[in-house]
């Protein structure tokens, strides 16, 4: 059973890079289409760039829907949007807990295949000294079942750590939160994937947005994007928990991408040639539409989202794709 009625949500994602000196070119690959799956229901998804550029599309090894373009000329700063319409109902409810037997299922399932990257260590989420010392002093641990094991675990975590912008960066290892337990969403989430992975647990990381209701305890700032984690359980598939927020993902939680770790969801990476320092400024806008509201939704005769007809902006229509089964 969903959370409720599937709430429209209008998304626009803004990048800005500037160079402290010109570039002939530049780069860049980026997954910023939401996917249309699980209760997510994607209605329209436009990219645009300037200077102009016209974006390639095409799925990466995750499942992603990733684009890629290349601005050949000299400038000493490009932007970058993405704007999308998305109705969320949120996957089903999730129990409290599943059978004790339940681990017995899961360590057979995990024998699949299309499950073992997700239980092998990643360049950012990776068992160490500073995991194992970090376990031993809060006592984390698998307990009857997998399901109240994670729910236990995002708890833990949201209390442990300290959400604090700035303290950490894109490349940081687990190591720096583990040891000063300050952080931001990428750092709670690759722990807890960590420690999923510890006890067989298949487990990802997702990119996307959040949807601010004003909930106690919600710690993601306006204007940015977020993370959080997926695993594998026996009877749900795959799902969502948010540790920096203390929460099963739900209708708020709108996602782009996933992969082992942020390495392989990263909303944007690219290439400059030349330019001296660069300067990366993010936008995000998470809003709420009324579901008749003009444009929500506008399709072709094709199915596929409308497009506004400029050469560099790009409408793309998504696949819809069960994750998990289809990797």
């Amino acid at each position: 059973m969903n959370a409720g009625p599937p709430l429209r949500l209008a998304i626009r994602h803004d990048s800005l890079f500037e160079y402290r000196e010109p570039t002939p070119s530049c780069v860049m690959l980026v997954r910023l289409c939401p996917f249309d799956d699980r209760g997510q229901r994607l209605r329209s998804f436009e990219i645009s760039t300037d200077p102009p550029a016209l974006p390639v599309a095409s799925d990466d090894g995750f499942g992603n829907l990733c684009h890629m373009f290349s601005i050949v000329r000299r400038h000493d700063r490009a932007s970058l949007r993405s704007e999308s319409v998305v109705e969320s109902a949120g996957p089903p409810g999730v129990p409290d807990r599943l059978e004790p037997a339940a681990w017995d299922l899961l360590a057979e399932q995990a024998r699949a295949a299309p499950l073992w990257p997700y239980l092998a260590p990643s360049r950012f989420a990776r068992p160490g000294e500073a995991l194992a010392r970090f376990v031993e002093r809060t006592g984390l641990a698998s307990g009857a079942d997998p399901l109240s094991t994670l729910r236990g675990t995002c708890a833990a975590l949201n209390a442990l750590f300290t959400y604090a912008p700035g303290s950490t960066s894109v490349d940081s290892e687990i190591d720096t939160i583990l040891e000063t337990g300050e952080g931001v969403c990428q750092d709670y989430t690759h722990v807890m994937i960590a420690l999923g992975r510890s006890w067989g647990i298949p487990s990802r990381y997702v990119s996307g947005y959040l949807r601010l209701e004003g909930r106690p305890g919600e710690q993601t700032p306006r204007g940015a994007s977020h993370a959080w984690a997926e695993f594998w359980l026996p009877e749900l598939g795959w799902t969502g928990f948010d540790p920096t927020n203390d929460t099963v993902a739900d209708h708020r939680h709108i996602r782009i991408a996933h992969g082992r770790d942020y390495a392989d969801a990263a909303p944007t990476r690219g290439v400059v040639y030349g330019g001296g320092e660069a300067r990366v400024t993010v936008a995000v806008t998470v809003d709420a539409l009324e579901r008749d509201a003009p444009g929500a939704g506008s399709r072709d005769t094709d199915g596929r989202p409308w497009a506004t007809g400029r050469p560099w902006r790009q409408a793309v229509g998504r696949r819809s794709r069960e994750a998990g089964q289809q990797q």
